[in-house]
C-alpha cells in the first residue's frame, strides 16, 4: 500500500478574502502528482468565510458549540471546493475519522473538513495522523512557517526553521484561542504531535509541500 501523507490546507489560502483559483488550479496540479507515489487526505480550514460567520454569531451571543458547528460547517464547504477541483477522490466529504479511513481504501486521495467542535482543521489533521498511525503531519498556510513574529504585519520577523515540540508548547501556552482564531497550529495539534512524537511541519504554498516531500529543498518550520 501507498504511503499515506496527511495535508491540512489553511483556510486562509484557500479563500483570502475570495476564492483563490490560481491557489486550486496549483493544488489540483500538485495533488495529481503526489498521489502517484501517495495516499493524500486532506483537511481544509475554513478561513475568513469562517471568521466572519463565527463573529456574526459571537456578536449576537451564540453560544461556543453554535460557534465552533459553524465554523465545522464552513471547513466542509472550503473542503467540497478544494475536493471538486481536485476531481479524482472522493464523492462525500467524511463526517467522522472512521469515514475518512474507510474513504481511504477507495481513493488515493481523500478531503475532508473539520470533524470536531473546539479545535481548528490542524488539530483535525493531527487526529486523522493520529488515528491512521501516520508519524508527521503537513501544514500548508499562507505565511513562511512558524516565525519570531506575524510576517503579515512584521517585516522583520524572522523564520524559525526548526524547533522543538518543548519549545512550541511553551509559545503556545501564551497564544489565546478561540472559535476561527488564525495561527499556524492550534495546541490540540500541538498535544497529539508531541506525544506521538510525531513531526510537524508548517510551509508556504504547494511548491514548498512538492519540494518537502520530494527531499529537495523547501522554505518551512520542522516540529519535532
Amino acid at each position: 500500500m501507498k504511503e499515506v501523507v496527511v495535508i491540512s490546507v489553511g483556510g486562509s489560502i484557500i479563500v483570502p478574502g475570495h476564492i483563490d483559483n490560481r491557489f486550486l488550479g496549483e493544488a489540483k496540479r500538485a495533488v495529481s502528482r503526489l498521489s502517484r507515489k501517495y495516499k493524500v487526505v486532506i483537511c481544509a480550514g475554513g478561513g475568513s468565510t469562517a471568521r466572519e460567520y463565527i463573529s456574526a454569531l459571537r456578536n449576537a451571543g451564540c453560544t461556543m458549540l453554535e460557534q465552533n458547528l459553524m465554523g465545522i460547517a464552513v471547513t466542509r464547504v472550503n473542503a467540497r471546493l478544494l475536493a471538486s477541483y481536485i476531481g479524482n477522490c472522493n464523492s462525500e466529504i467524511p463526517a467522522s475519522l472512521a469515514q475518512v479511513r474507510s474513504m481511504l481504501r477507495d481513493n488515493d486521495v481523500v478531503v475532508c473538513g473539520g470533524l470536531t467542535p473546539g479545535q481548528t482543521s490542524d488539530g483535525t489533521t493531527a487526529e486523522i495522523a493520529e488515528y491512521l498511525g501516520v508519524k508527521s503531519l503537513i501544514n500548508v498556510t499562507n505565511v513562511p512557517g512558524l516565525c519570531t513574529k506575524d510576517p503579515r504585519k512584521f517585516r522583520n520577523a524572522k523564520l524559525i526553521p526548526r524547533i522543538s515540540h518543548r519549545e512550541f508548547s511553551k509559545i503556545m501556552a501564551g497564544v489565546r484561542e478561540r472559535p476561527g482564531q488564525h495561527f499556524v497550529l492550534d495546541s490540540v495539534a500541538e498535544r497529539i504531535a508531541r506525544r506521538n512524537k510525531m513531526r510537524v511541519i508548517i510551509l508556504e504554498g504547494m511548491t514548498n509541500l512538492e519540494n518537502y516531500l520530494s527531499g529537495k529543498r523547501f522554505v518551512g518550520t520542522v516540529i519535532g
